[in-house]
């Protein structure tokens, strides 16, 4: 009989942890394994078996119970007991999760179902919301809380936003729950992450850093005529930044910054904005809506000369992986895991705030050309994050799991 995965997932084949999710899949199925994925929304055709977790209202539902009570993880119960019904009658020899936040599942009743399971459950931790008592990241807060216990969470009205705090009852039931499946292996996409877990509630569970894998096909080197014709980016030094949703964690102020340093000579695009976001942008920057086609993607990765990620609070960067094998260098600030994406010859990484020290990377780029960093960038995505290699990490730790139990 062939080994079965279960993957449970806010997307799936959409978004970072979306592909992620299928990346998996797609090894498994490769190796004659069955992958199946449950999601909550946001999904693509997807080669592995999907079931989608609640609905609309289910989401609403969680979300005004994250507003009002502060208790983000602990709606959607029988969205949570449906999915459970399926995995029972899939009876998968090992369970992958990925984010649990994003308004569609119950820990509790997920976590009391998986000790009773009793098999390997692998869980990927992409931010660190899994042991704080509200937050996926508190780098900008300069909170450190979540070592002891949270409590008077400065980070209430962000995201999983609530009009209530709630952070020191939420880390007990976190550290309750989530201490409480034996066969739990958690999987770190940083070491960034992994040293933030060690000193957590979670310091005492087994644990194995495997960084995000990406297409090293499909992100790569692209025809860009096309591009520049339309955004007439000929004899422009080209500066682009893609995130979704974009925030102040991503960095967005500080591209308004520079669009107002910068001379006509540069041009700034922005991928992944909303309407309202493209409205509100300086007339310098052209902003373009999120896209989820790859192809597109990588010709604007392609099409720039520097990739720039001034982002607060990251756990990887899986941006500037896919910028690199489009053969373009990244400038990235030191936060989180995004310096461990890159190396000294694929860009430059700075420190938070300084926006004279950006300035100065992106004329640095400039004067050393693009060309001169491309086949570097190429060669770190294909050696370190290629998702072949990535993804077979994860079914060579199931493998292990399964041979264990």
């Amino acid at each position: 009989m062939s080994i079965k995965i279960f993957q449970i997932s806010s997307e799936v084949n959409s978004g970072s942890v979306g592909r992620i999710a299928e990346h998996i899949g797609e090894k498994a199925i490769e190796k004659g394994w069955e992958s199946y994925i449950a999601y909550a929304r946001d999904n693509n055709p997807s080669k592995s078996k999907v079931f989608q977790i609640g609905g609309k209202i289910d989401l609403i539902k969680h979300g005004l119970l994250t507003r009002l009570t502060d208790r983000h993880g602990f709606g959607s119960a029988s969205a949570t007991k449906k999915i459970i019904e399926t995995i029972k009658e899939i009876n998968p020899d090992l369970i992958q999760l990925h984010h649990l936040h994003g308004y569609f599942i119950n820990i509790e009743i997920l976590f009391k179902f998986l000790s009773e399971f009793n098999k390997p459950v692998v869980w990927t931790f992409h931010d660190c919301w899994s042991f704080t008592g509200h937050c996926a990241y508190y780098e900008i807060a300069g909170c450190n809380k979540w070592k002891e216990m949270c409590f008077e969470c400065p980070q209430t009205r962000e995201y999983p936003k609530s009009y209530i705090d709630q952070s020191e009852r939420n880390f007990k039931d976190k550290k309750r729950i989530f201490t409480s499946v034996e066969n739990l292996t958690i999987v770190p996409v940083s070491h960034w992450v992994g040293d933030q877990v060690k000193e957590s509630f979670l310091k005492e569970i087994n644990l194995q850093t495997i960084h995000n894998g990406i297409n090293v096909d499909q992100f790569s080197p692209q025809n860009t005529e096309q591009i520049k014709k339309k955004y007439k980016l000929s004899n422009k030094f080209v500066i682009l930044g893609v995130a979704s949703p974009w925030s102040e964690r991503k960095g967005l102020p500080y591209f308004i910054e520079l669009s107002d340093i910068l001379s006509d000579e540069f041009q700034i695009i922005l991928v992944g904005l909303s309407k309202e976001q493209i409205k509100s942008l300086p007339s310098k920057i052209i902003g373009i809506e999120r896209t989820e086609s790859v192809q597109e993607l990588a010709e604007f990765y392609s099409a720039a000369d520097v990739f720039v990620n001034p982002t607060l609070e990251e756990a990887l960067g899986l941006t500037n992986i896919e910028a690199q094998a489009c053969g373009t260098p990244v400038i990235t600030f030191n936060s989180g895991g995004s310096p461990e994406t890159i190396n000294e010859d694929t860009g430059i990484v700075i420190e938070q705030d300084h926006i004279t020290d950006l300035v100065e990377a992106i004329y640095t780029i400039k004067k050393n050309g693009k060309e001169s960093y491309t086949d570097n960038c190429r060669l770190r995505a294909h050696s370190v994050f290629n998702k072949g290699d990535r993804f077979e990490e994860y079914l060579n730790l199931y493998d292990n799991l399964i041979k264990l139990h």
